[in-house]
């Protein structure tokens, strides 16, 4: 019997949502295109900020297609968890991006307000009216799909793109009825917050499954303990849980066991608890009898059964 037993159970994406994701992935892309030319056409800051939101919302929308692309790849020697965690390192590296086009639409709509410049009310409405049909067209595309985590996600991306259409509209309105200009920069600055908020956030997960982080919807210590109420185990030291990617959860423990005879079938159900109640698939766990450990080995018990 060897030290080290694994299993594997890597939670393949669902390619269900790949052609809905693609779909929707070039039409916002090809959009924020559109309202960039014409915000700069008709000089609204409103146009080109929510522009910035839509590249933002694209990048997500081309993460989520690329997650599941990379997931079908096999790992390898040089890359033993295969590829899957290049979404985030991507994700991460965007989140930079889009805070320095926060600074810069804050900066340009600032401005705006101390030097306001004209905008053609008409031309923003009927602009950011084409791009609110477009989102609501992307947002059902992306809802008939098969509801996987990278779905819902880009989902949210999109409803918060609505938002930014929205906001523009107002402003083109406001403009063209009653010729207040200040609405357009204003009105920029929410849209930016909004970027701004949403860039944090993603950050904030990036950073957490690159730090190899305990997934937030996981308690390291509910996880221990009910390893420990496993019959024949007697404690579970040196765990470890963390995302290999996003939605990919991996651990690692040691078990104490008064006899290491009783391991196989302590294996097999560790494995279905941990499936079964916590969605962990890459499970890691050596076994060793219980009061028999090296004591050089400065070891951190989480948990004993009493």
């Amino acid at each position: 019997m060897s030290a080290h037993d694994h299993h594997h159970s890597h939670h393949q994406v669902s390619r269900g949502g790949s052609g809905a994701l693609g779909v929707a992935l070039a039409l916002t892309l090809g959009y924020a295109g559109v309202e960039v030319v014409a915000g700069l056409w008709f000089g609204s800051l409103a146009l080109v900020s929510d522009a910035g939101h839509m590249f933002s919302d694209s990048v997500a929308l081309g993460l989520a297609w690329l997650a599941a692309w990379l997931s079908a790849r096999p790992a390898g020697s040089r890359h033993t968890f295969g590829l899957a965690r290049a979404e985030v390192v991507a994700g991460f590296v965007n989140g930079l991006s889009m805070l320095l086009v926060v600074v810069l639409i804050a900066v340009e709509a600032i401005e705006r307000l101390l030097q306001p410049q004209p905008v053609q009310g008409l031309g923003v409405m009927v602009v950011a009216f084409l791009g609110l049909m477009l989102n609501l067209a992307v947002a059902l595309v992306i809802s008939r799909s098969e509801r996987t985590l990278n779905v819902r996600s880009a989902l949210l991306h999109v409803m918060s793109d609505l938002v930014g259409s929205v906001a523009a509209l107002a402003a083109g309105a406001a403009i063209y009825f009653t010729g207040w200009q200040p609405i357009d920069p204003i009105l920029s600055l929410v849209i930016a917050l909004l970027i701004l908020a949403s860039t944090l956030r993603l950050l904030r997960e990036a950073l957490h499954v690159l730090m190899e982080g305990v997934p937030p919807a996981i308690r390291l210590e509910e996880v221990g303990e009910s390893l420990a109420r496993l019959p024949r185990v007697r404690g579970v030291h040196d765990l470890h849980i963390w995302n290999i990617s996003s939605g990919q959860v991996a651990l690692s423990a040691h078990l104490d066991l008064d006899d290491l005879a009783d391991w196989p079938r302590v294996l097999a159900e560790s494995r279905a608890l941990l499936q079964r109640r916590f969605d962990i698939g890459h499970v890691t766990l050596q076994p060793e009898t219980a009061g028999l450990r090296e004591p050089e080995r400065a070891v951190v018990k989480i948990v004993a059964r009493r």
